[in-house]
């Protein structure tokens, strides 16, 4: 059974029972205050506030369809109270949640058994379905729901059309000055820039609040900023009056809580999987919205996210060259997307682009960090380094086809590893040639058969060698030492790969390391010329030094001229030192 409002203001209400008298719609409001636990300070009692209609509804999931509560819908002329029943207290209410009927949008939900007689409440970021006792009732929810938004929508009209009226101006003292009538007269027909009224009672204006809430809620943003570019277009050469002021506080508001969902929309969590198009959609109505540099920080937070998520997701197996190709690939596709995707996003906003260079300057760090941790800190042989730095080289040469040069920040960021691998490799050769200096027994190398004679000498023609048959003696005989013949191809080897890895800040490394390794060798064969007492293995020790003096310093000196593109002064004046010593095997003074 439905009884009035003022009666029982729990049990439903029809539109027809909200026709009770003033007294009694408060009577029915303060009964409602006392009723519902913890909404008596957000809902004050007012004049012309008052209960329209109530009801038990059911709440569900909007996701899963699953039923949450049951609840107690307030419906007053001017908002909507969500309240839930207290356990064990027949009759009584616990606040859950209010809502301005400016901000609500009712949408019908079709029936699809067993879920049926629901209905859903959008409002700005949030949206409930509720699921009425029958179809009579939910029809009565809808029905009652409209007619109060739309009652309080004109309502709200009438107010501004009331105040939009111009106020008769006090009627100025009669003075008996004969010149004034004039005057008068003058200023009557010049109309006064306050008496200009702008019209807002047009349909589509009385109607937009309302309308971008729906805009919002069904994440139409498209939709929601063609609305505000009409009203702005309007507005445009119109008075600030006192109502144009107030709705543009409304409005003003819809722009806060559109916005909020466009960066909601930008946020890492919701569209990292589709690349950087799939925020073109948000970004370019933030900027239609005057908020570029907001659009600008959020793509690129949110593209900044997406490449640490698929640099994350890279498995790590294989060979480190196989896994390095394919964090080259992934990193430098996303960066070029990305920059194509700004490209397009913010062509008109020449401001933001500093923002991408620094932007992508901290990527490129995220970059090194991961080639680093897995090149360099795992300890990979320097031929594998350089191998690895030579593709993420040739990587970072695509973004030229955009006009974006990033190569001397990865030269930047990586200098410090390659550095300590370049010197970590020096002292292994040092290491492995004082060895090999200790065992010295200046013998010829006795290759054993014509093939590994072969294979030597292609090794040395390959390391720049071109004379190295006139070391060849007889059957398979050579003319230098194990220990010169070793460190000819090491010293070679390293010179190759370390000019894979050259960039200008390692010149001097690089330098100091070549002439460190070099060193050791040449004391090594002058030590032995100087102190060997026997004349056939002196002539054998000046035959080797001959070969390192003449034939593998002249080679390093050229191929490091070759591939940094000047001559090293240092590997001159070893040579030159080198000379001064052959003049004079006997001296006991040190090259050092």
């Amino acid at each position: 059974a439905r009884r009035a409002a003022a009666a029982d203001p729990f049990l439903p209400l029809s539109a027809k029972d909200a026709a009770a008298n003033e007294e009694g719609r408060q009577r029915t409001l303060t009964t409602l205050l006392e009723k519902v636990e913890g909404c008596r300070d957000l809902l004050p009692e007012s004049p012309g506030k008052y209960l329209v209609y109530n009801g038990d509804l059911v709440e569900y999931d909007a996701d899963h369809m699953a039923q949450i509560q049951r609840v107690h819908a307030f419906l007053m002329n001017d908002c909507l109270l969500v309240a839930t029943a207290l356990p064990n207290r027949r009759g009584a209410y616990r606040y859950d949640a209010l809502y301005p009927l400016d901000g609500l949008a009712v949408v019908n939900v079709k029936d699809n058994p067993p879920m049926k007689d629901m209905f859903k409440l959008l409002m700005f970021p949030e949206s409930r379905i509720f699921q009425a006792e029958n179809a009579k009732i939910k029809k009565e929810w809808l029905e009652v729901l409209e007619e109060t938004k739309r009652n309080r929508a004109l309502s709200e009209k009438r107010r501004l059309e009331q105040e939009a009226l111009p106020r008769p101006a006090p009627a100025p003292p009669e003075s008996t000055n004969p010149f004034d009538e004039d005057e008068d007269e003058e200023e009557e027909d010049e109309p006064s820039a306050e008496e200009e009224v702008v019209d807002l009672s047009l349909e589509w204006i009385q109607e937009l609040p309302e309308d971008l809430d729906v805009c919002i809620a069904q994440r139409d943003f498209e939709g929601a900023v063609d609305l505000l570019d009409k009203l702005n277009e309007y507005l445009a050469d119109k008075p600030v009056s006192q109502p144009v002021k107030e709705l543009r506080a409304k409005v003003d508001e819809r722009v806060r809580q559109l916005t909020d969902v466009l960066v909601f929309e930008l946020s890492p969590d919701r569209s990292l999987r589709g690349g950087p198009r799939a925020t073109r959609r948000a970004v370019s109505q933030l900027i239609r919205l005057g908020q570029s540099t907001k659009a600008c920080e959020l793509f690129l937070k949110n593209r900044a996210a997406a490449v640490q998520t698929a640099i994350r997701q890279l498995r790590i197996e294989g060979a480190t060259l196989l896994y390095i190709h394919k964090l080259c690939h992934v990193f430098f596709t996303s960066l070029l997307e990305t920059a194509r995707e700004f490209e397009t996003d913010f062509a008109g906003n020449n401001g933001c682009y500093s923002a991408f260079v620094v932007w992508a300057r901290s990527s490129m760090r995220m970059f090194v960090d991961a080639f680093s941790k897995q090149v360099f800190d795992s300890k990979e042989s320097l031929s594998t380094a350089a191998e690895c730095v030579k593709v993420a080289k040739e990587h970072c040469k695509q973004l030229s086809e955009i006009g974006l040069d990033l190569t001397f920040i990865i030269h930047a960021l990586l200098v410090k590893d390659i550095k300590g691998a370049l010197q970590s490799y020096k002292d292994i050769i040092i290491e492995a040639t004082k060895h090999r200096n200790s065992e010295e027994m200046w013998r010829k190398m006795n290759l054993m058969t014509p093939e590994a004679l072969g294979k030597l000498r292609e090794e040395m023609r390959s390391c720049g060698v071109g004379n190295f048959d006139q070391y060849t003696g007889d059957d398979c005989w050579v003319n230098l030492s194990y220990t010169v013949v070793a460190f000819t191809k090491q010293t070679m080897a390293f010179l190759e790969e370390a000019l894979k890895l050259y960039f200008p800040e390692l010149h001097m490394v690089l330098l100091e390391s070549l002439v460190e390794i070099i060193l050791v060798a040449v004391q090594h064969v002058d030590y032995s010329l100087r102190c060997e007492q026997d004349p056939e293995k002196k002539a054998f020790i000046r035959q080797n030094a001959s070969f390192l003096y003449e034939t593998v310093l002249p080679v390093v000196e050229k191929r490091f001229e070759e591939g940094v593109g000047k001559p090293a002064k240092q590997l001159q004046d070893l040579r030159n030192a080198s000379r001064l010593m052959r003049v004079n095997p006997e001296s006991t003074t040190s090259v050092v």
